[in-house]
């Protein structure tokens, strides 16, 4: 393949931070105008090598080509001058600036002395939402009062608009929903029609399949393979990015819940913030009971109530088959399963990120191991590390601050909270979100462990095959009801989407 053909071509990188070597020679090239996946577990490399296609970071070693041309990229505004954007999956938006400010920052329409035009500055951004179908964003919006999955689409819409020869999406799947995948599909078909080159990073092979022409799987920042898409086969992609096969993507499922058995939560008849209406739900000990969801269907708000973040206005919430009102976390601490919560974002409502992990892990319940205010950091730091290990992360997340860890080794920090916790009941909303395919197993051997030991998992998803594979029972949520349960046989992923699409 000769240069001119290549949009990207890195050759031999390597990027080291202290003793950890992040990008370990690595190289793959991408023809023009391909859609190329890049694929591997978390800390892999792969973050690492976008921030250097993006400008964040210089390679120690190796080189980079862009559209055949050498390039050193020290700065963003480098990777533009070369062509590159980036939408990132840790977003890059400014929460408390508006839609139109963050669609057009740095790239606004200005008049003398280079002051901003604001009124073309909305009328840019209004035509842009047209045009990338995103009508019912407003241009004054405030990024803060967005949905996840919207904020997500306004993070693409921004690298769009500034025109790139290569974009370079990390992620960008992870927070949205099946209508949104399809909104992003169009905008890449629209795209690549225009000879735009992406690098697609994603651990959905549903997505690689449908988007990608090529692949390049990543392990221990080393390049292991790079294929046309359609030569390798799922099973083979897995033993390469985790570097052994994996016997079965899901485990299985153990013998049905008694019936006789008091529910760990109850939900009859509450109503959430104009969203959630009248929905009943039964929670048994020893089950997986999985939520189904359009966006916007009330899944968040409920279990948000369940947590004691936010308020119900009517109905009854029954743990162990007592009554109990949920006015704070606290409360549902005090009931066993306050700290189990995993939000969808866990950048900012998770983990405090420059916090280490160790303090992350113990914080909500650090007053067991605290005698007359002090704490006794020597039996505080043994549990912490016990479930550090249990999750498989290394050892310095009980030092080193969470910022410092790839997006799927958080979530196993904030898992490991939970497993410190000892709560009886996990709430799990999105879970394995952008995270890798190694790491998701594990997520699932875990509560389906903690099932059969008697705890509860309430899971929402938005893989549906995930709660297919996953749960004893589906409750389908369409406008704030419960639209009805699917188990044993009839618990399939047609079912499901046609519950989910005509309720």
């Amino acid at each position: 393949m000769n240069d001119a053909s290549l949009a990207i071509d890195l050759s031999n990188v390597t990027k080291r931070f202290g003793a950890t070597v992040a990008l370990d020679g690595a190289s793959f090239s991408v023809k023009r105008g391909a859609v190329h996946a890049l694929l591997g577990e978390n800390g892999a490399g792969k973050s690492t090598t976008v921030k250097l296609l993006s400008g964040l970071m210089h390679p120690d070693a190796g080189s980079i080509r862009v559209m055949g041309r050498d390039v050193t990229m020290k700065s963003p505004k480098d990777a533009h001058r070369a062509g590159v954007q980036t939408a990132f999956q840790e977003m890059t938006l400014v929460r408390d600036l508006t839609v139109a400010q963050n669609l057009l920052m740095s790239y606004e329409p200005t008049g003398f002395l280079g002051r901003i035009r604001k009124r073309d500055a909305q009328r840019q951004a209004a035509e842009w939402l047209d045009k990338l179908e995103l009508p019912d964003v407003r241009p004054g919006a405030y990024i803060r009062d967005l949905s996840l999955p919207v904020r997500q689409k306004i993070e693409i819409a921004k690298a769009i608009v500034r025109g790139p020869e290569v974009l370079l999406l990390d992620e960008p799947t992870s927070a949205l929903s099946g209508r949104d995948v399809a909104w992003l599909s169009r905008r890449i078909d629209e795209l690549k029609t225009s000879g735009v080159t992406f690098v697609f990073i994603s651990h959905r092979m549903q997505e690689v399949r449908e988007f990608c022409d090529s692949l390049t799987v990543y392990r221990n920042g080393r390049d292991v393979g790079t294929f046309d898409a359609a030569d390798i086969s799922d099973d083979e992609v897995i033993r390469l990015v985790i570097g052994r096969s994996m016997e079965a993507k899901y485990p299985p499922k153990i013998a049905p819940v008694s019936s006789d058995a008091t529910p760990a939560i109850e939900t009859r008849g509450i109503r959430v913030d104009g969203v959630v209406s009248d929905f009943d739900l039964t929670l048994k000990p020893g089950e997986v009971h999985g939520i189904a969801a359009l966006q916007g269907m009330g899944q968040r708000e409920l279990f948000e109530a369940l947590f004691g973040a936010t308020y119900i206005d009517d109905g009854e919430i029954r743990i162990d088959g007592k009554p109990v009102t949920l006015t704070s976390t606290a409360d549902s601490l005090k009931a066993g399963v306050s700290t189990s919560f995993l939000p969808e974002d866990r950048k900012t409502e998770g983990l405090f990120l420059r916090l280490p992990g160790g303090e992350n892990v113990s914080l909500p319940v650090i007053g067991r191991y605290a005698r007359f205010g002090i704490i006794d950091r020597k039996r505080e730091q043994a549990a912490i590390r016990r479930s550090l290990a249990q999750m498989e992360v290394n050892p310095r997340a009980l030092y080193k601050p969470c910022l410092s860890f790839s997006g799927g080794n958080q979530q196993k920090i904030a898992m490991a909270k939970w497993l410190l916790t000892q709560s009886r009941v996990w709430l799990m909303f999105d879970p394995t979100r952008g995270i890798d395919v190694g790491t998701k197993h594990q997520i699932f051997v875990l509560m389906r462990a903690f099932a059969a030991a008697g705890g509860s998992v309430l899971f929402y998803s938005t893989d549906v095959p995930e709660l297919v594979n996953v749960c004893d029972r589906v409750s389908v949520m369409y406008r704030g009801r419960n639209a009805g349960e699917l188990s044993g046989d009839a618990l399939t992923e047609e079912n499901v989407m046609r519950k989910m699409l005509s309720s």
